[in-house]
C-alpha cells in the first residue's frame, strides 16, 4: 500500500530555507582568503610557479601562430563577404563565388 503525501507552499519554502542554512555551515570556511569571496587554494603539492612545472602547458609557438593566422584568414574572406553584400546585396558564404 502506498501512502501519498501532499506539501503546501509553506512547507516547501520552509524545507529549502533549512537546507540552505545547513549547507552554508557545510561550506568552506574561507580561512585564506585573499579578498571576501576569493577563497582559492591549491592542492597540496601544486607549485608557486606554473612555468618549468609538471603542471605548464608548454604552448608550441609554431602551434599559437596558425591559429593566428587562421584568424587573420578568416577577417579577410569576411571583409570580402561584407563588401560583396554591400555592393550587391547579396549575402554569398563561398568567398570563391564573388
Amino acid at each position: 500500500m502506498t501512502k501519498t503525501i501532499r506539501i503546501t507552499g509553506a512547507a516547501l519554502v520552509g524545507a529549502v530555507a533549512l537546507a540552505l542554512t545547513a549547507g552554508g555551515a557545510l561550506a568552506y570556511d574561507g580561512t585564506k582568503c585573499k579578498a571576501p569571496g576569493n577563497c582559492w587554494e591549491p592542492k597540496p603539492g601544486y607549485p608557486e610557479k606554473v612555468k618549468g612545472s609538471k603542471y605548464d602547458p608548454k604552448h608550441d609557438p609554431k602551434e599559437i601562430a596558425k591559429q593566428a593566422e587562421s584568424e587573420r584568414a578568416m577577417e579577410a574572406r569576411n571583409a570580402k563577404r561584407s563588401e560583396h553584400f554591400k555592393k550587391t546585396g547579396k549575402w554569398v558564404y563561398d568567398v570563391s563565388k564573388i
